[in-house]
């Protein structure tokens, strides 16, 4: 009867310790859902997670997220709590919330249905051309250019106004952390959707994630 008595109450305890750690935000064991894939993908992105993004938290994220923790110098538990997320989302603080604001909403309206990492190559292609003498040297000079005539059809029906969600202002983060899963692309569409065959004819094609084709 006492033995049974002490495993009701470790798994009580277990029980009680999994809710404080969803209640506290964090990501552990058993832990599902857009941020686990997103940190799967960053993870993926720095070269510590050699693995398909699942969305699930299990025992290959948690030794990916210890590798990472132990290298960045940080408590080493195998949870993303404030810490981790911090160490793993990047310091975006040289960026203004303008940058955040309409990057995040760029990224919403052209790759709302794509993938997380399709998001974040999204936001690397804008920021490759703020980089580029070809294009202007702001975020927001880059998705309103017409030097060229409209560059992203967003700015014309509206789109861009819109809120973007969670993975999508994460992905900007992402992105203005340095991340570059498409190199140094400045320029993406989709082959299906495309009304014009001008990326595709002039040029050079890079990779494809998602729906879009990324072209340098």
């Amino acid at each position: 009867m006492k033995k049974h008595i002490t495993i009701l109450a470790l798994i009580v305890a277990l029980a009680m310790n999994w809710l404080s750690v969803s209640a506290a935000g964090l990501l552990s064991i058993g832990s599902r859902g857009s941020e686990v894939e997103q940190v799967q993908q960053i993870l993926q992105d720095k070269g510590y997670f050699n693995h398909y993004v699942t969305g699930y938290y299990g025992t290959i994220t948690r030794d990916a997220v210890r590798q990472f923790q132990k290298a960045a110098g940080i408590g080493v538990d195998g949870i993303v709590g404030p810490v981790t997320r911090n160490a793993l989302y990047g310091n975006t603080s040289s960026h203004s919330a303008d940058d955040v604001y309409w990057l995040s909403r760029i990224i919403h309206a052209e790759a709302q249905g794509e993938s997380y990492r399709g998001k974040v190559a999204v936001g690397s292609t804008i920021l490759n051309r703020v980089k580029s003498k070809e294009f202007p040297n702001t975020i927001y000079g880059v998705i309103f250019d017409t030097k060229y005539g409209v560059q992203y059809t967003p700015t014309v029906n509206g789109a861009i106004y819109n809120t973007p969600n969670a993975d999508s202002v994460a992905a900007a983060k992402e992105a203005l952390s340095g991340a570059k899963p498409v190199g140094q692309s400045m320029y993406f569409y989709n082959p299906r959707k495309a009304g014009s065959s001008w990326i595709a004819n002039n040029r050079p094609y890079y990779t494809t994630i998602g729906n879009h084709a990324f072209h340098l």
